[in-house]
């Protein structure tokens, strides 16, 4: 859900209100580990019409061919890839606007066929040195700003966080000049209980779709192994009883209760019910629900209420560990989106 601020000390003149960032958390991910010698970020800073992002996404270019995000469907990404290099050698922080909202864009050069403008900073990170601890904080939980400020001649103030740089630029384009703001809102994070033959599945879509995981299963079946690693953030070898504690459950967005074992899923909801986490969903069918909750204190159903999406995932179709994944990834886009869910 979107969200506003003001940036302490800007100027009244200057666009205040903070978009939420479009961000996505593997193109972070990957700005944090990149070679920064050669490495630059295509941040969007704003935008017109029909455009396939929004102001705040982001592309790593880190070296010919080696790309991570997408700022069209494919259309500019050649043209972007080669100014950000270059601004990456040169290391000078650049700037570009991308325009088809006239009719011979539709079928002529890019022919990228919507109606937009998109205008681009591009970050070289070799001067944005302390970039990654930035990340690292915001993968934490803490929500950043990024500012852009045209600051001396030839040169923009960078903020992201409490990290501070002033760069040396081109020319900053008349939808810069008055300064940007953006808010990065921290990652989702998402507490699972139970692994299984889903997980392997259901966390990469949840990675890719922008969540920090914590996973809680000590049984030695669903260890992670070199042979069936599991992608969590970060796993827990313990029960639902003794994982009360966790730092991961006050602050968690939503949690899943998916053991495919009646005792371990009673006690993670039972946990779970003395938490304000607002997304519980729990996997299986209604009459395993009604089963559970025979056993459950009945101040604990009373606590989990409408927070419980049982059976959790959206009713998508098919069967399977495969259909299982994706229907509760989709679930948990569209509710972490504001859609009905």
């Amino acid at each position: 859900m979107a969200a506003l601020g003001i940036i302490p000390g800007m100027k009244d003149d200057v666009a205040s209100t903070l978009p939420l960032a479009d961000v996505h958390r593997v193109v972070m991910d990957a700005s944090a580990l990149a070679c920064h010698a050669h490495a630059a970020l295509a941040l969007v800073v704003e935008t017109e019409g029909s455009t396939y992002v929004r102001s705040g996404a982001m592309a790593l270019f880190d070296g010919p061919d080696a790309q991570v995000g997408w700022l069209s469907g494919g259309c500019l990404e050649p043209d972007i890839e080669a100014r950000a290099l270059a601004a990456a050698q040169a290391g000078q922080m650049d700037w570009m606007e991308v325009d088809t909202r006239d009719d011979e864009d539709l079928l002529s050069g890019s022919a990228v066929g919507c109606r937009g403008r998109l205008t681009l900073a591009l970050l070289p990170l070799a001067q944005l040195r302390g970039w990654g601890e930035a990340v690292k904080a915001w993968r934490g939980g803490a929500d950043l700003q990024l500012t852009l400020q045209p600051a001396a001649q030839g040169r923009v103030a960078v903020g992201f966080g409490q990290a501070r740089w002033e760069l040396p630029s081109a020319p900053v384009p008349q939808a810069a000049q008055a300064g940007a703001a953006l808010l990065f809102k921290a990652p989702p994070q998402v507490v699972l209980f139970g692994a299984g033959p889903e997980m392997p599945l259901l966390l990469p879509l949840l990675r890719n779709a922008g969540w920090m995981t914590t996973l809680v299963e000590r049984r030695p079946r669903w260890s992670p192994t070199a042979q069936r690693p599991l992608p969590a953030d970060d796993w827990q070898a313990s029960t639902p009883a003794t994982a009360a504690a966790l730092p991961a459950l006050a602050t968690a967005d939503a949690a899943l209760v998916m053991h495919h074992n009646f005792e371990l899923d009673r006690e993670a909801l039972e946990i779970l019910a003395a938490t304000d986490i607002p997304f519980i969903g729990l996997l299986g069918p209604h009459r395993r629900r009604e089963d559970l909750f025979r056993l459950l204190p009945r101040s604990a159903t009373s606590a989990l209420g409408k927070r419980l999406r049982s059976p959790v995932g959206l009713d998508l179709g098919g069967h399977g560990a495969h259909a299982i994944a994706l229907s509760i990834a989709a679930q948990l886009q569209a509710w972490h989106h504001g859609r009905t869910a």
